[in-house]
């Protein structure tokens, strides 16, 4: 497995300090984020997943705990629109570059809105997915948002 992804390479252009981590990743686990939590041996709520929605018809990112579920209707009011919903996971990996259970809210192909979930800002530390299936990259949750502009905001459920 390679620890360079697009990913791994716009975290540390923008100078930001992380740390790579690998794990048996389990294409058959009911809820990814949690198997990557548990697999690392993290904090479900430190383990956060990158889901893609659209809002109003347009894409958006949102990064949550692995252990939570996105609220559409939070999303929608934090972003600044009326209508929520998931998009499909093939348009997420045409739209990413990723593949569904290693798509990372850095490096993405085309960037769009994003939130975070407030709470995650409170932690010490955070892991995110690096760009594949079986990577996350330790990082400070405020590098996150500040790098990715994203709104912190109430998005769960």
């Amino acid at each position: 497995m390679s620890k360079t992804t697009r990913a791994t390479q716009a975290i540390a252009k923008e100078g930001i300090a992380f740390t790579v981590h690998t794990y048996e990743y389990d294409p058959d686990a009911e809820r990814i984020g949690m198997q990557a939590a548990e697999a690392i041996g993290e904090e479900p709520r430190r383990v956060l997943k990158t889901l893609m929605a659209e809002l109003d018809g347009k894409p958006v990112c949102v990064v949550v705990p692995s252990d939570k579920e996105v609220s559409m209707k939070k999303l929608a009011s934090a972003l600044g629109g009326k209508s929520a919903a998931m998009m499909k996971p093939a348009m997420a990996e045409k739209l990413t570059g990723y593949v569904v259970g290693g798509i990372s809210p850095f490096g993405q192909k085309k960037k769009v809105p994003t939130a975070i979930e407030i709470t995650a800002l409170d932690e010490p530390h955070v892991f995110i997915n690096g760009g594949q299936r079986g990577l996350q990259v330790k990082l400070d949750p405020k590098d996150v948002q500040r790098t990715l502009g994203a709104i912190a905001a109430p998005v769960v459920a």
